[in-house]
């Protein structure tokens, strides 16, 4: 099994972007397929190597079809690869995704879309005391491979926050994300799966943060 990422990958994806349409992908379906398996077992590769250090519970690859329905963008089809890998919960929160496009490849790992619940509880823990995910943040390490937090934000403070609260920079996150990017030249080098692996290991430290607090309650005491 081949778990190095097909250098055809890019240039299907660049003609699929050039011929979004059920005809031209029917006639290409049998090149789609083969990409498809080997992307799968390529993921399943990276999966194997995440599982090394962190305790893993599955993986997806996303279909290509789009939901159009309540799109204003109607191409029936997506024009990159995503997988995302799920960790063992509800002892292990957050999870990675893993993006492949032309000139757009990147990884993410944190939490894109927390639920009501799980937000309310981090901007809890932020508003008692922030320090220590600011310490995870600024780690050297994990800024040379990462940079910053991204996510949506609130304009304005939460509900309950005052607006002059010395964290609000933090508390008004409504997703809490470090993204990567990559080259298509690094995506096709033989070391990207091992290169996506230790790039989450440095991310560690944000993940256990947010599963601590997730798990805990203001106390300290465990929630599980």
């Amino acid at each position: 099994m081949n778990t190095t990422i097909p250098k055809d990958v890019f240039k299907f994806l660049s003609l699929l972007e050039q011929n979004n349409n059920r005809e031209w992908f029917n006639e290409n379906k049998i090149t789609f397929k083969t990409l498809e398996q080997q992307m799968k077992d390529v993921f399943s590769s990276v999966f194997n190597l995440l599982s090394k250090h962190d305790k893993m519970a599955s993986f997806k690859l996303f279909r290509v079809y789009r939901d159009v329905r309540f799109s204003k963008n109607k191409a029936p089809y997506k024009t990159h690869f995503g997988c995302s890998f799920r960790r063992e919960q509800p002892a292990f929160r957050g999870g990675y995704y893993v993006h492949i496009q032309p000139n757009k490849s990147f990884i993410a790992v944190g939490f894109w879309e927390p639920n009501s619940a799980d937000l309310k509880r981090i901007r809890q823990e932020l508003d008692y005391e922030a320090s220590a995910l600011r310490q995870v943040l600024t780690d050297p390490k994990l800024k040379l491979v990462w940079g910053h937090m991204q996510g949506e934000q609130l304009k304005t403070a939460p509900r309950d926050f005052p607006k002059d609260h010395p964290d609000i920079d933090l508390i008004r996150y409504k997703q809490f994300l470090l993204v990567k990017e990559f080259t298509d030249q690094a995506v096709l080098s033989s070391d990207f799966n091992e290169a996506v692996s230790e790039a989450i290991r440095t991310a560690r430290p944000f993940l256990d943060w947010m599963s601590q607090t997730l798990t805990t309650n203001l106390n300290g005491e465990s929630m599980l």
